[in-house]
């Protein structure tokens, strides 16, 4: 019988190393989009262009693990909602954080689009992630009569997504006010 040793953990300075990367890249990716100088994210993180590269090759692998934390981040954030707020407040206070995700990755959505094949697992990434925990703060405010009850998770996730497409010209202030006249209908008598 072949023994295999047990994967090994990242160290903990390459962990934290990782860690300073991804929020440098969110920041950047949020002011300068995702074609940002590669030097002005590790000048941020404080770590060497030697390390971005040791962690995230490509920049696709940079890009694609930040779109997937972001995704992460909004998804863990529907339980911690739904135990705190009433069931109408949770999913008024989610889509904002959704609608925050799509609206502040300038580039992004050209990125993804590129062709480039690191990305072609996201989109079904996206709805596994988000769909259910949308659907859940869906349910509860239907069941407490707070929102109408025929509308689907994933269709809401696309409409939202649709809407915070960038207008030339216009911030993603109006993807927030046109998602917000959304969501009202949501909770339309």
């Amino acid at each position: 019988m072949t023994r295999h040793p047990a994967p090994r953990r990242p160290r903990a300075d390459a962990r934290r190393n990782v860690d300073a990367l991804l929020e440098a890249a969110r920041t950047v990716f949020d002011t300068a989009g995702v074609d940002a100088p590669a030097k002005v994210i590790t000048d941020l993180a404080g770590v060497g262009v030697g390390t971005l590269y040791r962690h995230f090759p490509q920049r696709s692998d940079l890009v694609k693990a930040v779109v997937q934390s972001g995704i992460d981040a909004v998804a863990d954030a529907g339980p911690e909602l739904a135990a705190t707020c009433t069931p109408a407040d949770a999913l008024r206070r989610w889509v904002d954080r959704y609608t925050e995700l799509l609206g502040t990755k300038r580039g992004l959505a050209s990125a993804l689009h590129s062709g480039d094949p690191a990305f072609a697992g996201l989109p079904d990434y996206f709805v596994q992630r988000l769909g259910p925990t949308l659907s859940a703060l869906l349910d509860a405010a239907a069941a407490a009569g707070a929102i109408r009850d025929d509308i689907d998770a994933e269709d809401l996730l696309h409409a939202i997504a649709q809407l915070c497409q960038p207008v030339p010209g216009r911030g993603c202030e109006q993807g927030r006010r046109i998602v917000g006249v959304l969501v009202d209908g949501l909770f339309a008598p």
